[in-house]
This record gives structure tokens, sequence and C-alpha cells, in this order.
């Protein structure tokens, strides 16, 4: 039992890498890169290929790394959720992972179906679903840096 909270934090930090790269993959180097690749009509690649592959990991990833911190917190979860003293900076840290997991799985995957052709949708709503997809993750990528400086600022920050 004394090894459990080492191996959460382990998983924790690992899938957290995996997820947060992959945001950033998306958002700096495949929007981009599919928007050439579409103008020279060799997009096929990277959606049938690439796109379907990398949101497998993004969206596990995003899931792993909310349980695993989930899991260290332990009996201090419902402390750092209501923002309890002595557990502010987590709280906030564990809300804004939290809010970027729903919209991993509540707003980007449901669109990214669309857009992939994994889910029929007509044309509009494929372009519908590509502009909320954009937002939802560009939002995730502006919540991680507090994300992050909030859960690195518990341990290593006096209150």
């Amino acid at each position: 039992m004394e090894m459990l909270p080492g191996i959460y934090r382990w998983i924790h930090i690992m899938a957290g890498v995996m997820w947060i790269g992959l945001l950033y993959y998306f958002n700096f180097v495949q929007v981009a890169a599919l928007k050439a690749a579409q103008a020279d009509s060799t997009a096929a690649g990277i959606t049938k290929h690439v796109a379907p592959r990398a949101l497998f990991f993004f969206r596990w990833a995003a899931l792993l790394t909310w349980l695993a911190g989930a899991a260290l917190l332990s009996s201090n979860f419902a402390a750092a959720f209501m923002f309890q003293p002595g557990f502010h900076k987590i709280g906030v840290g564990a809300w804004l992972g939290t809010i970027m997991l729903i919209n991993v799985w509540g707003v980007i995957w449901p669109n990214q179906k669309k857009i992939l052709g994994l889910t029929p949708a007509t044309d509009e709503q494929k372009n519908k679903a590509r502009r909320v997809a954009f937002l939802a993750s560009r939002t995730n990528t502006m919540l991680s840096i507090p994300m992050l400086f909030f859960m690195v600022a518990q341990s290593h920050m006096p209150m």
C-alpha cells in the first residue's frame, strides 16, 4: 500500500505528459499542417491515419491523468474540490483539469467523430463541428498553463 501513491504519481505524470503533449501537437502542429495538406489534397493521410490514433491516445490519456490525480488526492479529494483550507491551489488545478477532461470527452471527441467521418454528418454539421472542436481545444490549451501552475504550486509554494 505504501507504493500506491508513487505509482499513482508516476501514472499521473506520464499520462499528463501524453495528454498535454498531444493537446499542444493538435493546436500548434496538426491544425496548420492540415490546412496545408487540404490545399494540396494530401490531407487524407492525416485524417485517416494520424488524427484518429492521436485522438485515441489523447482522450484516454486525459481520463487516465484525471483518475490518477483523483487517486493521488484520495481522502483529500473533496477538500480539494471544495477549496477547503490548505487545498486552494490543488483545488484550482483539479477543477481546471476536470473542465479540460469534460471538454475532451464531451465537446472535442464528439465533434471530431463528425469531422473524421466516424459519425454521419452533413457538410454543414462538419463545418460547425470543426469550429466547436477548435475552440474547445484552444480553450484547453489556455487552461493547461494555469492548471499546471496550480498543480505544482500546491507542493512548492507556501500558503
